[in-house]
């Protein structure tokens, strides 16, 4: 629910800035205003991800959640009562606040409720989620564009509360993150959730296994202390900095391929760079949209099989020839045969949607919170959601006045961008699929020599180790045990443990 809070707030405004009504009530404002007044709500997003960096390891998962949304339905509130442009602006950076806590709370916790072999599904059902409440908020200002009047933006508005409250009260029946607990010395009320969350006794191998390990972890990335901010970015055992900073550029590629053009303005792309009239591009911005949830049915079911890196790299190849295709075809603009190949140019609109939803739109959101070690995790997973945040609102400023610019050559910026990003993920980032939390760590952890990464789904356990010079290497199944005796720092029994299951 709260994802679906989250695709709607995005979706809402999309059908609502051509509005007659809506213009007239803000002074028809130009471009570049048009571009601060949608964008602002990214720019309270990022202000919700630094309150959440401060805050959200000090009260937790749940309080967390029940901050954003307070700051939700306030700015809902002071956005459906907007009479002024300054008056709205400031209501949609609160309603941003509380979408970036929310985003950035939402992940970590989904993470630490669920096992691993099944965590790749939950949490891509996430964005699977964004795409519902997109969806709905198009078809709803599709059918409020025939009512005329302030209400047919004033209610799709207001109707953002519905989902706060909602997600307030399914907050109450949800406990509290048990690594959160075990962080905090709680550790009869995590060994609680854990027996709740399996349904089994406190005695049960399981429970105990699981138990086990978090506190190991947790003595792990305790050895150097309590992080500070300024230590977030640091190479230490369990390579913390590394770990966030692949965490922010996994949002980074989220957005900056392109996503939030056509999310906030794909009608408005339509009407004015593919010349299609008003009504025809509402229908067909649902329909595009409605593109996006179909393909996230795919992560939904099939990531932990499919892994992250794979659909990461196809993801970004499908979007940039989808860019491609889109520029080629506009570019025929003003020609004989413009007219046909502009409407042509909507095929690849549908495509670009539909990879996206399929690949680039659900990895972020699962491969952040699960790379990031425990201590850090929620501050962590506020950096990388700010990433999001930020290069949501440089893009959605910027695309009214880049798609006036450059009629046809805007999607070309995105199609080297996502090129960029398949040598990015080639070259910088592990694969994560099937290993918990805890087992993360092992991933990353120095030894004097090595970097072991268990990868799975192979009758061979392979390893890869990172030498100092940065190079990858593959070491066979019979190096595992050497490898692990090497890493001082795992105590015999942790190490003993995961050695017998990669082996």
């Amino acid at each position: 629910m709260a994802f679906v809070f989250f695709g709607y707030d995005q979706g809402v405004f999309s059908g609502i800035i051509g509005n007659p009504n809506w213009l007239d009530q803000f002074q028809h404002p130009k471009s570049s205003l048009e571009g601060i007044i949608v964008s602002i709500y990214n720019l309270g997003m990022f202000t919700g991800c630094i309150l959440n960096f401060i805050v959200g390891e000090k009260i937790g998962r749940r309080k967390s959640m029940w901050l954003a949304m307070a700051f939700v339905i306030v700015g809902a509130i002071l956005q459906t009562s907007a009479f002024s442009q300054p008056h709205l602006m400031l209501a949609r950076f609160i309603t941003g606040i509380g979408t970036g806590v929310d985003t950035t709370t939402t992940p970590v916790y989904q993470s630490e409720l669920c096992d691993a072999n099944i965590r790749g599904r939950l949490v891509s059902s996430e964005p699977l989620f964004v795409g519902v409440g997109i969806v709905i908020a198009y078809w709803f200002d599709y059918g409020m564009s025939f009512v005329g009047g302030s209400i047919s933006w004033r209610l799709p508005i207001g109707c953002q509360m519905v989902f706060a409250v909602a997600v307030i009260i399914l907050v109450l029946g949800l406990p509290e993150s048990p690594r959160w607990l075990y962080a905090k010395g709680r550790n009869e009320e995590a060994l609680q959730v854990l027996c709740d969350m399996y349904n089994v006794l406190p005695e049960d191998k399981k429970i105990q296994q699981e138990q086990n390990a978090v506190l190991e972890v947790l003595a792990i990335e305790r050895e150097t202390g309590e992080y500070r901010w300024s230590q977030l970015f640091q190479r230490d055992k369990v390579q913390t900095g590394r770990r966030v900073l692949l965490a922010y550029g996994m949002q980074f590629m989220n957005q900056m391929g392109g996503i939030n053009l056509v999310v906030y303005y794909v009608t408005s792309v339509l009407e004015d760079n593919v010349g299609l009239k008003r009504n025809l591009s509402l229908i067909l911005g649902g329909c595009i949209n409605t593109m996006f949830v179909i393909g996230s049915l795919v992560p939904t079911f099939f990531l932990d099989r499919l892994g992250r890196r794979r659909p990461m790299m196809f993801g970004s190849f499908g979007l940039a020839i989808s860019m491609m295709m889109i520029a080629i075809l506009l570019s025929f603009s003003g020609t004989s045969s413009g007219h046909n190949t502009s409407a042509a140019s909507v095929a690849f609109f549908f495509t670009y949607m539909l990879i996206f939803g399929a690949s680039v739109n659900c990895i972020p959101w699962v491969y952040v919170p699960e790379i990031l070690p425990l201590h850090v995790r929620s501050k962590g997973a506020a950096i990388g959601t700010s990433a999001n945040a930020l290069w949501n609102f440089f893009v959605v400023m910027i695309t009214p006045i880049m798609t006036e610019a450059l009629p046809w050559q805007w999607p070309l910026v995105f199609m080297a961008l996502n090129f960029m990003f398949i040598l990015l993920v080639y070259f910088s980032y592990p694969e994560t699929a099937n290993l918990t939390l805890e087992e993360m760590d092992l991933l990353f952890t120095r030894g004097d020599d090595d970097l072991s990464e268990k990868k799975l789904g192979k009758s061979t356990a392979v390893v890869r180790s990172l030498d100092r010079s940065g190079a990858w290497r593959k070491r066979g199944s019979d190096s595992i045990e050497a490898g692990y005796t090497d890493q001082k720092i795992l105590k015999d029994g942790f190490g003993a443990e995961h050695r017998e299951k990669l082996v």
